[in-house]
């Protein structure tokens, strides 16, 4: 029985992926019941029975949860295409599907986003990908240790809240461009000063980051000057959404520093990001993640 529900769960985790990377193509039952390898008559009813909602709620839900990034972060990305990219034959419909959603007209998210009620929502996703990622491993031969050198950065420090961090990224992105320093031209880093799991959300900090090749000059964006030092760093690659982060950084810190008897160095946990939502899907996102070791 155990070795039936192991294979039924791999098949809905598979139609869960093909959901994350296709989602602007055809999504029906059919389509994903043949992923899946189970009849239409039992896919949606074991789905649910998985993850508490449908597979067209679980689409749903992602697809206006990209549909808020492109609108937060991507100005130039029209409400009309950003309503029939999400699935919606018109604006109107988008609008109100998008407001049921965040709490907000898409124009108003746009000029003011508000995230709490979108990260309430996007909670359910995050149960659904941490459910299928319950029983990944890790392995010592995942992680290499590599010398990093120094990158000097333009850094903005989120303070606050997590679910207010949204707000803080479009006041780097808007940085960025008024430097021209865009991510094709510039790595892109994020410092994890603290883990939000432990820290009271007034006193939770968070690093943005981009490399520089000059100085930063005086800004409103309250950018400043920072180096990311040089030196030792265990690297472990993550491929996926932010949501999963934390069984490859739990795995570093839990088991690999015992078993390769390393020391963390006096710096923090840094990320480097190689791609980025919305501009890839969130299952295709790349993250390295940098330990700093102690000599």
């Amino acid at each position: 029985m155990d070795k039936e529900n192991t294979r039924l769960n791999v098949r809905l985790k598979e139609a869960v992926s093909y959901i994350e990377n296709h989602l602007s193509s055809d999504l029906s039952l059919a389509t994903l019941s043949r992923v899946a390898c189970l009849s239409p008559y039992h896919f949606h009813r074991c789905f649910k029975a998985r993850y508490g909602i449908t597979s067209s709620e679980f689409i749903r839900l992602v697809k206006l949860r990209q549909a808020a990034n492109r609108l937060a972060f991507r100005v130039n990305d029209s409400l009309i295409d950003i309503s029939l990219d999400t699935g919606y034959t018109s604006q109107e419909a988008f609008s109100r599907a998008f407001k049921q959603y965040s709490g907000q007209a898409p124009g108003q998210f746009r000029e003011q986003p508000e995230w709490k009620q979108i990260n309430q929502r996007h909670q359910t996703a995050i149960q659904i990908r941490s459910k299928d990622m319950e029983h990944q491993t890790f392995r010592d031969e995942d992680v290499s240790i590599v010398d990093f050198p120094a990158v000097e950065v333009g850094l903005l420090i989120h303070r606050g809240a997590p679910h207010k961090l949204g707000n803080t990224l479009r006041q780097f992105i808007n940085w960025r461009r008024d430097t021209g320093l865009h991510p094709s031209k510039s790595r892109t880093f994020n410092l994890l000063f603290d883990d939000p799991a432990s820290t009271p959300p007034e006193a939770y900090r968070f690093g943005l980051a981009a490399e520089i090749f000059g100085s930063v000059e005086k800004n409103d964006f309250e950018v400043t000057e920072a180096v990311i030092p040089g030196g030792r760093c265990a690297v472990i690659r993550h491929i996926g959404s932010d949501d999963t982060l934390a069984l490859p950084v739990t795995y570093l810190y839990g088991e690999w520093l015992a078993n390769n008897r390393k020391t963390p160095r006096d710096f923090p946990l840094f990320l480097e990001r190689i791609n980025f939502f919305p501009d890839v899907p969130e299952a295709e996102m790349i993250t390295d993640i940098y330990l700093p070791l102690a000599d």
